[in-house]
């Protein structure tokens, strides 16, 4: 197989300044909403990317779990590598691709921790084998084999069988506040429609086209 041959066109929609929300925001909710509607797989799916303090970077895919005015939040462990580098760097960038809409979005940010209550209000909305998975991981830590990690979940819900399952103090969420957007839309001929959105120092947000 040819990899350089592996192409294809877009033609689904268009995305010019007069269509798009002053707010990114707003914006993004909309395309939020109509991604939902085509009934996408892992709507919430997004990449996230981080760096250490040498500006390694490194890249995941995370699940979106609540936006809002404040910005983006996902869920991980505190202790994980990509934990440790928004601590480190509170800095990070986040894609979302919606392939059969021929849509991209990016969003980039500083980083910030959400507050405990929020961490536990949603981990206790969490199913109770999710809620082990997070006592029974030291994300991204080495393992001896699978049967290790299988021990502990085994250990755990037989200690925590007639009682909640509380927060681990090393899980809960981050909260990524956005000061530029990017959203993306395929065209022919590769010619994409790309709107971005900066804020100034004064807090407003600037609209601009970029080039393909």
């Amino acid at each position: 197989m040819n990899i350089s041959e592996l192409r294809r066109d877009y033609s689904r929609e268009v995305l010019d300044e007069a269509s798009t929300a002053t707010d990114p925001l707003e914006q993004f909710a909309r395309w939020f909403e109509e991604a939902q509607k085509a009934d996408l797989l892992e709507v919430n799916a997004m990449t996230l990317a981080t760096a250490n303090p040498s500006g390694r970077p490194s890249a995941r895919i995370v699940l979106l779990k609540e936006v809002d005015s404040r910005g983006f939040v996902f869920f991980t462990d505190y202790r994980s590598r990509k934990g440790r580098e928004l601590d480190a760097n509170p800095q990070a960038a986040i894609v979302f691709y919606w392939a059969e809409l021929e849509r991209q979005v990016r969003v980039g940010g500083t980083i910030e921790r959400i507050a405990e209550a929020e961490s536990q209000a949603y981990f206790a909305s969490r199913p109770a084998g999710s809620r082990f998975a997070a006592w029974a991981s030291h994300q991204s830590s080495l393992l001896t084999d699978r049967a290790e990690l299988e021990a502990r979940v085994v250990a755990l819900t037989a200690q925590h069988a007639d009682a909640d399952i509380p927060l681990p103090p090393h899980w809960g969420g981050y909260r990524l506040v956005p000061d530029e957007f990017e959203f993306w839309q395929g065209r022919l001929s590769r010619l994409h429609d790309r709107i971005a959105y900066h804020l100034t120092t004064s807090k407003v947000w600037r609209r601009g086209r970029l080039s393909p």
